[in-house]
C-alpha cells in the first residue's frame, strides 16, 4: 500500500505542478498594464486603462497614437484578428487543421489576400504610413508579450506576425458578413424569375407596402396578388418535401442608428445612438479606445469603438461631430451569365472569345497535406463555384475602389456637411451613415464605393459578353444619396428600404430588411416633442411586439375558437396570447407562442417555394424576399389553389399545433427568455469544452427579437450600444457585450458584461486612470 500512496502522491503533485505551469503560462499572456515598454514612436506615449479597461491613448501625433493602439489591440485581441484576417484570406485551416479546408476554399475564390496588396499599393503615402505605424505597433505589442496568447498554445501554433495588408484584410472580413449573399440572391432570383409568371414575380419580391419607414418620405405600393393562377412550378414542386423550409426572416447581420437635431434634444445639441448587430461571440467585436494627439498645433481627440485589426475609430466622437453606421443592405454584386466554349475553358467578352484565367491557390492545412485550388477568372470577376460554374461574380470587393481608409477623415470633421465630404468613396462595405454635429445639425449619406451600373435587371444573372451590358465605374461624389437636416429633425435607419426614386434605381436592393423595426424606431422618435440621451436609450432597448400584433389578432379572432380549443386542449394556450404577447420579455409565454405560429404558417405556404430553390442547389433565403408581404397577403386572399390540400382554416390550425409539437419546449419551459438564451462563446470554446466554463459567457435569458430595435437572439444581436451628442460626451453612454480583453484571466474579460445583460448605460468616455503603460522610444 505504500507504492500505491506514493504513486497517488506523485500523480498529485504532477497534477499541481501542470496546472500552476498552465496557470503561468495563461499569465504570461496578458496585457502589459502598467510600467514602462520600449517602442518605435517617436516621443512617449501613454497608454492608460479605466476599472474596466477602456483605453487612453495620448500620443504628440496620429502616427505615434496609431503605433500605441496597435500596441494595445495585439496585447488584448491578437487571437481574434488573426481569424478576422484568415477568414478573408482564407488561412484558417493553416492554423486549425483539416476542418476548415471547406471555408477556406470557398474564400480563396475571391483571392483577397492579392487583392489587400492591390489596395495598399494604392492608398495615398499618408494612410499608408499611418498604416505601417499601426502594424508595427501590433508587432510590438505581440513581442512584448511573456508568452505567446494562449490561443496558440491550445493549438500548439505560433501567431505570424501583423502585416500592412492584413489590416485591409480585417475589412475585407467584414465585406464578408455584412454582404454575404455573394452572388446567391442573383442567382435564385433568376431561377424564381424563370420558373413564374411576371406577375407572380413582382408579387413575391415586392417592397414593403405594411412595413416602410423610408428617411425622405418616399413610398411603394402593394403588388396585389395576381388574378391569374397559381404558378404550375410551384404546383409541381409542392410535391416534393423540402428539406430546408427555414425562411430569412430579416436581415440579422444589420443595425440600427438615429439621430435628432439640436432643435429636439434640451442641450440644443444633435444626439446620435447606434447599435449595430453582429454575430455574439467572446470577445466581441469591438474595442473602446479614445485617442489624443496633436495635429497642425491643434489637439485631436476621438472616442468610440475600433475593431481589432484595423487603425481607425470605426464610430464614436471627435468632440465636433458623432456617427454611427447601419449595413446599407444594398446590391453591391451583380452575377454574369457566361457563354462558355464547349470545353469551358474559354469564355465570350466585347472583345471577342477569351481564355479563363486560372490561379493555383494553395491552402495549408495543420497537421495535414496541403491543398490546392483552381481559381478562375474572368474580366469581370472570379468565376463561381460548382454547380454555379457557368458564372461570374462581380462584386465591389473584388475592386480597389472598395478598400482604402477614408473612414480616418473623420477624425478631423467639424460639421455635418464636412463629414459627409470627407467619407465620400470611402472604401468599406456601403453603409448608412448618420452624423451629428456640435452646433445641431443631422446629416445621413449612403458610404462606401457605388457602382454605376448599365444593366435591365440588377436581380437576375445577365449576359455581358456584347459590352451592352456591365459597369461604368463608380459613381462620383455628387450622386451618392444624401439628406441634411430633415425638417422634423429626426433621422434613422434600419437595414430596409432607405430611399425611393432615382436614388433606390442607383443602389437596387440588395435584400432590404421588412422595416418594421426602422418603422418603430422611426415612432418612438416621434412620439416625444423633445429627447434625451436616456430617451434614445429607451429606443434602443425598446422590445414591443408591434410587428407580431396582427396575427396575435388573426389568431384570437379567427383560429383560436372556443371548438378549436376545446378540442384540442389549448385553454391556457390562448389565455397565453390573450396576455403575454404584447414584447419579447423573457417571462413572456404569448410571445413565443403567436412567433412559433406565424413561422409555421409562412413556412407551410412557402415549402414549395423551398423545394424549387433546393432543386437548383439554392436555399429559400438566398431570394430577395421578405415572406411577411407576400405570405400575409396570400393569407388575406385565402386562394384556394394556394394550398395543395385541405381549406386555409385547417392550414391555420394546423399551424397552431405544429408549433407547439415541434418546438424546442414542447416539454420544457415556453416562455421568451428560455429560448432566447444569449451564449456568447469564444471561437476554441467548441473544441475544449472543459475550458468553456472559463472562455465562454453565461447563457442568460435576454429581451429583444427581430423585427423590434432591440434586436437580440442567441447568436446575434446588438454588438454595441451608443448614444452621444458631440461637444457633450459626458452626457453619453458606451456599453458592449463581454468586455476589452480577449484573455479569459484579465480583470476586463468580461467587465461590460453584467452592465449589458441589465441595459444599464455606462459612460462614454473612460473614466478614472487605475492603469498607466509608457511606451517608450
Amino acid at each position: 500500500m505504500i507504492w500505491l500512496r506514493r504513486i497517488l502522491l506523485l500523480l498529485l503533485t504532477l497534477i499541481v505542478v501542470l496546472a500552476l505551469c498552465l496557470f503561468l503560462a495563461l499569465r504570461g499572456s496578458l496585457a502589459q498594464l502598467d510600467g514602462q515598454a520600449r517602442s518605435g514612436v517617436s516621443a512617449a506615449v501613454q497608454v492608460s486603462r479605466d476599472v474596466r479597461g477602456y483605453v487612453t491613448v495620448n500620443a504628440v501625433d496620429h502616427a505615434d497614437a496609431a503605433r500605441a493602439l496597435g500596441f494595445v489591440h495585439a496585447q488584448e485581441r491578437f487571437f481574434q484578428m488573426d481569424l478576422l484576417r484568415r477568414n478573408a484570406a482564407g488561412e484558417l485551416a493553416a492554423l486549425v487543421g483539416v476542418k476548415a479546408v471547406p471555408l477556406d476554399q470557398s474564400r480563396r475564390i475571391h483571392r483577397f489576400r492579392y487583392r489587400a496588396g492591390l489596395a495598399l499599393a494604392a492608398l495615398p503615402p499618408e494612410h499608408r504610413a499611418l498604416l505601417a505605424a499601426y502594424t508595427a505597433g501590433v508587432n510590438e505589442g505581440l513581442v512584448a508579450l511573456a508568452v505567446r496568447p494562449f490561443e496558440y498554445g491550445l493549438l500548439r501554433q505560433a501567431p505570424r506576425p501583423w502585416e500592412a495588408a492584413d489590416s485591409l484584410l480585417v475589412v475585407l472580413s467584414m465585406y464578408l458578413d455584412l454582404q454575404a449573399s455573394q452572388g446567391r440572391d442573383d442567382l435564385a432570383m433568376g431561377v424564381l424569375k424563370a420558373a413564374v409568371a411576371p406577375d407572380w414575380y413582382a408579387f413575391l419580391t415586392q417592397h414593403s407596402a405594411d412595413w416602410q419607414a423610408a428617411i425622405d418620405g418616399s413610398t411603394v405600393r402593394a403588388v396585389p396578388v395576381p388574378t391569374s393562377p397559381w404558378p404550375a412550378a410551384l404546383e409541381a414542386s409542392a410535391k416534393v418535401a423540402c428539406i430546408d423550409c427555414s425562411l430569412l426572416d430579416s436581415r440579422d447581420i444589420g443595425s440600427n442608428n438615429f439621430a435628432v437635431s439640436g432643435a429636439l434634444s434640451p442641450h440644443g445639441g444633435a444626439i446620435l445612438a447606434d447599435d449595430m448587430h453582429l454575430a455574439g461571440r467572446v470577445p466581441g467585436t469591438w474595442f473602446k479606445v479614445q485617442m489624443r494627439w496633436t495635429e497642425a498645433g491643434l489637439p485631436v481627440r476621438i472616442t468610440g469603438l475600433s475593431l481589432a485589426g484595423a487603425p481607425s475609430i470605426v464610430v464614436g466622437s471627435n468632440g465636433r461631430i458623432a456617427w454611427g453606421f447601419t449595413n446599407a443592405t444594398a446590391d453591391w454584386t451583380d452575377v454574369i451569365a457566361l457563354k462558355l466554349s464547349a470545353d469551358s475553358t474559354r469564355y465570350q467578352s466585347p472583345m471577342g472569345e477569351r481564355a479563363l484565367v486560372v490561379h493555383k491557390e494553395r491552402i495549408e492545412v495543420a497537421g495535414g497535406a496541403a491543398v490546392e485550388v483552381d481559381v478562375k477568372e474572368t474580366e469581370w470577376g472570379p468565376v463561381l463555384a460548382a454547380p454555379f460554374d457557368k458564372f461570374a461574380l462581380r462584386w465591389v470587393a473584388h475592386d480597389v475602389a472598395g478598400l482604402n481608409l477614408r473612414l480616418l477623415g473623420l477624425a478631423r470633421a467639424t460639421t455635418v456637411n464636412e463629414a459627409v465630404a470627407a467619407v465620400v468613396g470611402a472604401g468599406l462595405p456601403a453603409q448608412n451613415m448618420l452624423v451629428a454635429d456640435a452646433a445641431g445639425h443631422i446629416g445621413w449619406t449612403l458610404i462606401g464605393a457605388l457602382p454605376q451600373r448599365e444593366l435591365p435587371d440588377f436581380d437576375t444573372p445577365q449576359d455581358w459578353s456584347t459590352g451592352a451590358n456591365g459597369w461604368r465605374g463608380y459613381v462620383g461624389a455628387d450622386a451618392a444619396p444624401k439628406m441634411i437636416d430633415p425638417a422634423d429633425g429626426r433621422l434613422w435607419s434600419a437595414n430596409a428600404r432607405t430611399v425611393g426614386g432615382a436614388a433606390l434605381a442607383l443602389i437596387g436592393n440588395g435584400g432590404y430588411d421588412l422595416g418594421a423595426r426602422g418603422q418603430q424606431i422611426r415612432d418612438g422618435l416621434r412620439v416625444l416633442p423633445k429627447l434625451d440621451e436616456a430617451a434614445l436609450h429607451a429606443i434602443q432597448l425598446d422590445h414591443r411586439a408591434v410587428f407580431l400584433q396582427r396575427w396575435r389578432k388573426l389568431l384570437l379572432d379567427e383560429v383560436l375558437t372556443p371548438e378549436f380549443v376545446a378540442k384540442n386542449k389549448l385553454a391556457d394556450y390562448r389565455r397565453q396570447v390573450e396576455t403575454s404577447a404584447d414584447a419579447a420579455r423573457v417571462d413572456a409565454v404569448g410571445y413565443t407562442f403567436v412567433r412559433a405560429f406565424r413561422e409555421q404558417v409562412l413556412e407551410q405556404l412557402f415549402a414549395p417555394l423551398a423545394s424549387l430553390m433546393e432543386a437548383q442547389q439554392l436555399k429559400l433565403r438566398d431570394i430577395k424576399m421578405a415572406p411577411e408581404t407576400p405570405g400575409w397577403a396570400l393569407l388575406q386572399a385565402r386562394r384556394a389553389d394556394v394550398l395543395k390540400s385541405g381549406t386555409w382554416a385547417q392550414l391555420l390550425e394546423q399551424a397552431v399545433l405544429d408549433s407547439q409539437k415541434a418546438a424546442p419546449w414542447a416539454k420544457g419551459n415556453p416562455a421568451w427568455g428560455a429560448q432566447n438564451m444569449l451564449g456568447a462563446r469564444h471561437p476554441l470554446s467548441p473544441a475544449v469544452p472543459f475550458l468553456s466554463r472559463w472562455l465562454d459567457m453565461p447563457a442568460t435569458p435576454m429581451n429583444g427579437d427581430r423585427h423590434m430595435p432591440r434586436v437580440q437572439l442567441p447568436v446575434h444581436g446588438q454588438s454595441e450600444r451608443m448614444v452621444v451628442s458631440p461637444g457633450r460626451e459626458d452626457l453619453g453612454l458606451l456599453t458592449i457585450p463581454a468586455g476589452q480583453s480577449g484573455h479569459p484571466l484579465s480583470p476586463f474579460y468580461a467587465a461590460d458584461h453584467q452592465a449589458w445583460l441589465d441595459a444599464t448605460p455606462l459612460p462614454f468616455l473612460p473614466g478614472e486612470t487605475r492603469h498607466q503603460l509608457t511606451l517608450a522610444p
